[in-house]
């Protein structure tokens, strides 16, 4: 992979075509070096795309289920069989470790398609309701627009469950982490999708994107990233009254109630700072404040310190994504009163990599117990009572993920249902790939994965029989 990758061609309308647009470098950020150059979209290309997507709707929306769904299947297949490929390019222009870029980057995406293949064939597309019968349409043709820290997984989760609606499909990937992508076009075209039924539209945010999200040829967008660019791309989609899909800011919390024994305090700890620090800390669930009861605070920094020594940026801890992130998380780690608890570690020579830290005695209403990091720091709070530390978790603009710890299984789903986000797993309780992802307040709108990702890309519709 040392040579750079050239990608100078778009798929649109089922044709690898010139981009029309300026090329762009796509850089390494565990060594800085160039990583691969791509071309990008033109506005006619854009609107070519739109066209494409349009043209193809009508064939595909009405193409049978069973078909749909054994397209998507071969999609699997194709992306597991280059799975190795995939996961070489998201560490190229990404930076995560081989490791994890495998078993996140690749193998979580393909677990959330297959599962929803899974429901797609049982997905309830017309039901009676009295003389009515209920209908529910693909809405037509959905822009995804996707950011750079899951390259593959943010695509599969939005343009994956569109198709198996019977939506058709133009995707802008970040640009910072496009040449997954491209990879990702390959493997369509290698499973026999319909000509434009997906179509691939490089560029920037604010030129692309924009364009995608105001055109009158898109009936519905769905964004993954920060929450100002959310809000704009909200605004700037009512224009023409469409619908919207919008994966926020996180601020997650890992709530530990007063019940926990000592070895579930541990694997509290354990499973906190592994979830803080993956990817980076560039998740939009990460775990970045544990919530613990007060007299048990020197126990959970002691946890929390020898839990962090064990990412080891260059190695486990892989870099930021850019300067530009690395300055902004940088900007968190000197938060006033608040405790650094891990010492200062050796950081690779080149790469965009930070001090993986933990503070404690963070206040609740700082910026740092309030604001979405996306870097490798975790704040710990104290909390007198676990009504408090349900109240502290839900001191928070942001309702994204979250986690609960209780040596109470049967009140747990009672605790859990106090925390205001879209998720929460208890007790470390692994990812479904066919649950609905999505937030509360400033997180978001709408839900992604599985049925609920099909359902978010559907009108409804009454018959009177």
């Amino acid at each position: 992979m040392s040579d750079l990758v050239r990608e100078p061609h778009l798929y649109v309308g089922g044709r690898w075509i010139a981009g029309g647009g300026s090329d762009c470098e796509v850089e390494n950020p565990a060594t800085e070096e160039p990583a691969g150059v791509v071309t990008q979209a033109s506005p006619a290309v854009v609107n070519l795309a739109v066209a494409s997507a349009n043209a193809a709707f009508d064939g595909w929306s009405t193409t049978p289920v069973a078909e749909r769904a054994a397209a998507l299947r071969r999609l699997h297949d194709v992306i597991l069989e280059r799975a190795e490929r995939f996961a070489e390019l998201i560490t190229l222009e990404q930076g995560s470790p081989p490791p994890v870029a495998r078993k996140l980057h690749v193998d979580t995406p393909l677990a959330v398609l297959a599962r929803t293949a899974d429901a797609l064939e049982q997905f309830e597309f017309r039901r009676e309701l009295g003389n009515s019968v209920i209908l529910r349409e693909p809405v037509g043709v959905v822009a995804a627009i996707t950011p750079w820290n899951l390259p593959l997984h943010q695509i599969i989760v939005k343009v994956v469950p569109a198709l198996a609606a019977g939506c058709t499909v133009v995707l802008k990937p970040a640009a910072l982490t496009p040449l997954t992508a491209f990879e990702l076009m390959r493997a369509f075209e290698a499973a026999g999708f319909p000509a434009g039924t997906i179509n691939l539209a490089t560029g920037s945010g604010g030129d692309v994107g924009d364009q995608l999200t105001r055109s009158v040829g898109v009936d519905h967008v769905s964004f993954t990233g920060s929450t100002p660019v959310g809000a704009q791309v909200a605004a700037a989609a009512a224009e023409t009254i469409k619908g919207v899909t919008l994966e926020l800011g996180g601020k997650s919390a890992s709530v530990v109630l007063s019940d926990v024994d000592d070895a579930l305090l541990a694997k509290a700890v354990k499973v906190t700072v592994a979830n803080c620090y993956l990817n980076g800390g560039q998740t939009c669930t990460a775990l970045s404040r544990l919530i613990v009861p007060a007299d048990r605070l020197a126990q959970v920094e002691e946890l929390a310190a020898a839990a962090s020594a064990k990412y080891v940026p260059g190695e486990r801890l892989g870099p930021l994504i850019s300067a530009g992130q690395r300055k902004e998380v940088e900007s968190f780690l000197a938060p006033g009163e608040a405790r650094a608890i891990t010492g200062p570690v050796e950081l690779p020579d080149r790469g965009y990599y930070v001090q993986p830290t933990v503070y404690s005695g963070v206040d609740p209403d700082s910026r740092l117990a309030q604001e979405e990091v996306f870097g490798p720091v975790l704040a710990i709070l104290a909390a007198k009572s676990d009504d408090e530390a349900i109240a502290i978790a839900n001191n928070s603009r942001y309702g994204l993920g979250g986690a609960l710890w209780t040596g109470d299984p049967d009140h747990a789903l009672e605790y859990a249902a106090r925390i205001r986000t879209g998720q929460v797993d208890v007790n470390g309780a692994p990812f479904n790939p066919r649950a609905p992802f999505g937030g509360y307040k400033a997180s978001g709108v709408g839900r992604e994965i599985g049925d609920y990702g099909i359902e978010d890309v559907l009108e409804i519709k009454a018959v009177q029989l």
